[in-house]
């Protein structure tokens, strides 16, 4: 029976690639055709544009170099548009968007974006302004309808005016009268061309409608009318010129022909597959009977969970091999047995049992319940089981089907879970600190601990108030919302998640307290942003710092005490040359008053000279008395220059008594600081006292024994600053105990107490600087020691934030 068969279909099979392999070839030189012309059509219309173009720009480079004004514009333009018949309107744009003239051909539909005077909108032609005014080059829109329900084209041409934008030439192009035109005539003879959009659009033209055909050219293989699409260059993608073409007839015999045949080689075929129906209805019918029972017992096989089916009785009836892998237990041990079941557990009997009258009767619940179920080994693993009714073919209910689930693992994880919660909230109650977490502008409070309900109770009143309170803490603001799902959904918000925790330091009246805030923001297991603030109690911190304030303030007030007891006799020393002065000037002046031997201007002058040295004298005291009078510091707007002369005439008294020299050198037009004046006195003085007693200790002769003090402006990390250097030629410091020098107590000087240069530290930090030491070498030798004290300038120590009581930097300073 196949062999007849098969000849058949090969005459067929012949006839048909024979039809096939002609028709194409037919197709292929009629492609050709087509597209040959179509790239004519698009070459014919990219020139007219380009014609267009072109005399567009030289209207825009006239505008560009004034040669043209308003009345010769219009002019111009006017000429250009009753010319060509493509060209609608030609329009002049100021940079503002705002048409300041132009012309629109009498035959175009009227606008009202094109007025004189009129601003057209930000959104005009799709953004062409802009690319236009960004690239300064010539661009096209993309196509705009019009009233009348025809296309038009803009093609915006910018230009500048002194290397600035000056606004840009805009000429509207008909396409229906550019296809007309543009378009040979010979080619639109032959061919249905129209003007189409990137989604097949038809913006100029008429599309070739498709008349009737015969039933052959319905086949796949079938001729059909070529068509050939090109981009219309300079416009772009937008538009394309679409060419159409028409076929002629096709062989009315040849089709009659192959119809004939193809009816023939049917009729035989319908003869030889009669003989083969029976056989093969037979052959179905047992194939599809074995298919079916092999594809249910793989199914059954393959399945996961295990399968067990009751009869009305209670008996078991049927297994799967998932149910018989789970228990241990073969079907033919479980087949037909009845309660208490071998995969019962012996403790659980009565539970199964309850559960077994259940499933019989029909009251199993819908979702199903655990039960433990014992394997052959006596091994016992938790399955939930799930119970529905077995309906047979005639709708009849024959038993119970249940389905049984190893639930052993998500058990043991859910357990594991729990008690992981259990942990984590057991040690987040147990902290000092009040934790709450709560999403963004919303009434839920998603997690507290126990000591933020004794703070502040169950609700959401202790977070908010706490949000309220800080300011530093950054919050997003709230959005409007008509449903319930977060606003911030689909946000990147992995800088806020990844962001380092912000700190605050508020106090909350309620309490009485003051709380160390710190919050941050977490994605929540739902995908929700939420915030999370940590309120940690610093009350008892916040007295120990005042009270360290206090004691730094005393120990400060003590350590001048202790420098002016140090510079006693060198003061002393001071004071009594002008005071004998004062007396000589004195004994001189009764003297020779007595012998009547002085003039008046000899006695004017002896007594300017005795003022002079008590001013001097006064000056001193008033010196000393200010240096060691205890009083709040206090930051003001302090002359550099003020400064480094107090400090120096009381500082080059002790140092002119260990016969050391001190050089000053200071700059001009220094920028004033935001300080203490008193307090940075405090740090020179003692920086030069300490550079002179190094320089006595090293045993200098008296030539070499020289101080030197440099103030100098110094910018570092952005900031302006004044720079302070103290450097001498002493015995410098220890390499190992260099690290130490600023530790309480802590002093390389034999009779020293350790407090000076902590103090000298403590104070420049307080006002936002920086204090570092480094030993001077002469090769491996160390020839002195300088002290760098840094101060930022007033306008820089002004924007520098609050530290919220906490100590500044201490970093050295580079260099």
């Amino acid at each position: 029976m196949l062999g007849p068969l098969v000849s058949v279909l090969l005459f067929l099979t012949a006839i048909l690639t024979a039809l096939v392999y002609f028709t194409r070839e037919d197709q292929a030189r009629e492609r050709e055709t087509v597209v040959r012309d179509t790239e004519y059509a698009q070459q014919r219309l990219r020139l007219r544009l380009l014609e267009r173009q072109e005399q567009v720009m030289r209207l825009a480079r006239d505008l560009a170099n004034h040669a043209l004004d308003e009345a010769t514009f219009v002019a111009q333009a006017e000429n250009l548009v009753l010319q060509h018949s493509e060209l609608m309107a030609l329009h002049w744009v100021n940079p503002f968007r705002e048409v300041v003239s132009g012309f629109t051909s009498p035959a175009a539909q009227p606008s009202a974006a094109w007025r004189h005077g009129q601003r057209l909108p930000a959104d005009f032609a799709q953004g062409a302004w802009e690319l236009a005014r960004d690239l300064h080059q010539p661009v096209y829109s993309r196509p705009l309808r019009q009233g009348d329900g025809s296309w038009s084209l803009l093609l915006w041409v910018p230009f500048e005016h002194q290397r600035r934008f000056g606004g840009a030439v805009v000429a509207e192009l008909s396409l229906e009268n550019l296809l007309r035109y543009g378009v040979p005539p010979e080619v639109l003879a032959r061919y249905a061309v129209t003007l189409i959009d990137e989604s097949g659009a038809v913006l100029a033209g008429e599309a070739l409608t498709p008349g009737p055909r015969s039933p052959l050219s319905r086949l796949p293989w079938a001729a059909r009318p070529q068509s050939h699409a090109l981009s219309l260059s300079p416009v772009g993608a937008s538009v394309l010129v679409r060419v159409e073409g028409l076929r002629a007839q096709r062989d009315r015999t040849a089709e009659a022909l192959f119809w004939l045949v193809g009816a023939m080689s049917a009729a035989t075929l319908w003869m030889l597959l009669a003989n083969m129906r029976h056989t093969r209805r037979r052959l179905q019918a047992q194939r599809a009977l074995l298919a079916e029972t092999n594809f249910r017992r793989a199914m059954e096989n393959s399945m996961l969970t295990g399968m067990r089916v009751l009869d009305l009785q209670g008996r078991i009836t049927y297994v799967n091999r998932a149910f018989c892998d789970m228990t241990g237990w073969s079907a033919e041990e479980l087949i037909g047995t009845s309660a208490p079941f071998p995969f019962w557990p012996e403790a659980d009997y009565d539970y199964l049992m309850a559960r077994l009258q259940d499933e019989i009767t029909g009251r199993h619940p819908p979702g199903g319940f655990e039960a433990p179920v014992k394997r052959k080994n006596g091994s016992i693993f938790y399955a939930r089981m799930y119970v529905s009714p077995l309906i047979d073919a005639q709708g009849r209910q024959t038993g119970w089907m249940s389905s049984m689930t190893d639930i052993t693992e998500p058990r043991r994880i859910r357990e594991e879970l729990a008690a992981s919660y259990h942990r984590f909230v057991t040690v987040l109650d147990s902290l000092d600190e009040a934790i709450s977490v709560a999403p963004l502008h919303s009434q839920e409070l998603l997690f507290a601990n126990r000591m933020y309900r004794n703070w502040f109770g169950d609700g959401l009143a202790g977070h908010e108030r706490l949000l309220e309170l800080c300011a530093a803490v950054p919050v997003l603001p709230a959005q409007e919302v008509q449903d319930h799902v977060d606003h911030l959904m689909g946000l990147p918000a992995d800088a806020l998640v990844e962001a380092i925790a912000e700190h605050a330091q508020i106090h909350v009246p309620e309490l009485g307290k003051w709380l160390e805030l710190r919050t941050r923001y977490l994605t929540w297991v739902d995908g929700r942003l939420v915030q999370m603030l940590i309120a940690t109690d610093i009350t008892a911190r916040r007295q120990a710092e005042e009270q360290a304030k206090l004691q730094a303030e005393r120990a400060a007030t003590a350590s001048r005490l202790i420098t002016m007891g140090e510079m006693a006799s060198s003061v002393a020393h001071e004071l009594n040359q002008p005071l004998t002065a004062i007396s000589n000037y004195a004994s001189g002046m009764i003297s020779r008053l007595r012998q009547g031997r002085i003039e008046a201007d000899e006695l004017l002058g002896a007594l300017e000279k005795t003022a002079r040295q008590a001013q001097r004298a006064g000056s001193i005291i008033q010196r000393i008395r200010a240096f060691v009078k205890k009083s709040e510091p206090h930051p003001t707007l302090s002359d550099v220059s003020q400064m480094v002369a107090n400090a120096t005439e009381l500082a080059d008294i002790e140092l002119r008594r260990h016969l050391v020299r001190l050089n000053v050198y200071q700059a001009e037009r220094l920028p004033p600081l935001m300080v203490d004046p008193i307090l940075i006195e405090q740090v020179l003085i003692n920086l030069l006292k300490n550079a002179g007693e190094s320089i006595q200790c090293a045993g200098r002769p008296p030539g070499q024994r020289l101080v030197e003090l440099t103030v100098t402006p110094r910018r570092v990390e952005g900031r302006d600053g004044v720079e302070f250097v103290v450097r001498d030629n002493g015995c410098g410091i220890p390499p190992e105990h260099l690290e130490r020098i600023y530790d309480a107590f802590y002093s390389t000087k034999a009779q020293g107490m350790g407090i000076g240069l902590k103090l000298c530290r403590s104070i420049v930090e307080s006002h936002h600087g920086r204090l570092s030491a480094r030993n001077l070498y002469n090769g491996a030798q160390i020839s002195g020691c300088e002290f760098t004290v840094w101060l930022p300038a007033a306008r820089a120590a002004a924007d520098r934030p609050s530290p919220n009581g906490a100590e500044a930097s201490a970093d050295p300073i580079p260099g």
